[in-house]
């Protein structure tokens, strides 16, 4: 009898059962998905990004389904920290006591903000096994350009950041310059990187020739986005030591499998959970099933496994 793989995983200081994670603002907080399946299953969750104060978001229309994929203009609707405490706090702790890791994603528009919002969850949210710092969000002060556009952005924010916690800190990159940001993030001491975020497109209703949208271009995820998911975690395994969240287009156990060659630690779910909600659970069996296969004792002798 082939015994069973042993799947647990340390993402930064954040020790997961199994990789399986899911992507933020495509899971809520995780208690909308209990109906759905047993959200303890997961290695981790991580939470809707908030921020310090409440953010509107976008106006509608902000989600527009295009092939392979969806485009989303949302905005980081949140409530704020200190409601989302309030809201969620009770359930996210019984999670983590359940053992689920329990991710809490962060954004700002500023690099005081982001300061702020950290000091917040570390002060308000017992429950939070690590933060996403997501430097994907526009600074207002620079016409609103990503926060972590550059590498030198980048590193500002992780200096906003690291001395407000001792929490272990996983940064969501966007999906550009990913060796140079991602080196630059490690030197100012970031615990594990998170890639890729959704890729800028645009998606136009050739009747009324205006955007799909209620803005002209938006973030796309979903299957669409995958190899470029993989390319991208490579990419940066090569350039870091960091452990790594593989993000985008996971709809399977062999997409699971496919970044974790490339050299991710863990993985999320992310726009399946919106056509599937029990897509998580399904990719976790059917990557366990893979590593049984591989004929390895253990997932982390997976990682960066890709011969090139």
């Amino acid at each position: 009898m082939v015994s069973e793989p042993r799947m647990a995983v340390d993402l930064g200081g954040i020790r997961m059962k199994n990789p399986v994670n899911t992507a933020s603002g495509t899971f809520g907080y995780g208690w909308q998905f209990e109906g759905f399946f047993d959200v303890s299953l997961l290695g981790a969750i991580t939470t809707k990004g908030c921020s310090a104060v409440p953010w509107a978001g976008n106006p509608a229309p902000r989600l527009a389904e295009v092939d392979s994929g969806i485009l989303n203009s949302v905005g980081l609707q949140n409530p704020g920290i200190p409601a989302f405490v309030e809201q969620a706090g009770e359930y996210l702790q019984g999670l983590r006591d359940r053992g689920c890791q329990v991710i809490c994603q962060v954004a700002g528009h500023s690099l005081g903000e982001y300061a702020r919002a950290v000091e917040l969850y570390d002060e308000l949210a017992p429950f939070a096994s690590g933060l996403e710092i997501n430097i994907s969000c526009p600074n207002v002060s620079q016409g609103g350009a990503a926060m972590g556009a550059t590498p030198q952005a980048a590193a500002e924010v992780m200096r906003a950041v690291r001395d407000r916690t001792k929490l272990p800190l996983v940064v969501k990159m966007a999906p550009h310059d990913v060796s140079e940001i991602a080196r630059a993030l490690e030197a100012e001491g970031a615990d594990a990187l998170s890639l890729i975020n959704t890729i800028p497109a645009m998606a136009i209703d050739i009747r009324s020739r205006r955007s799909r949208l209620s803005r002209p271009t938006a973030g796309m995820s979903g299957a669409a986005i995958h190899p470029i998911a993989v390319r991208m975690v490579w990419e940066a395994h090569k350039a870091v030591g960091l452990p790594l969240v593989g993000i985008g287009g996971v709809r399977t156990g062999e997409d699971a499998a496919e970044l974790i060659l490339a050299g991710a630690t863990s993985v999320a779910v992310g726009t399946a959970n919106l056509t599937d909600p029990s897509s998580a659970p399904r990719i976790l069996a059917e990557l366990t099933d893979w590593v049984r296969d591989q004929g390895v004792a253990d997932v982390n002798d997976l990682i960066g496994a890709v011969e090139c």
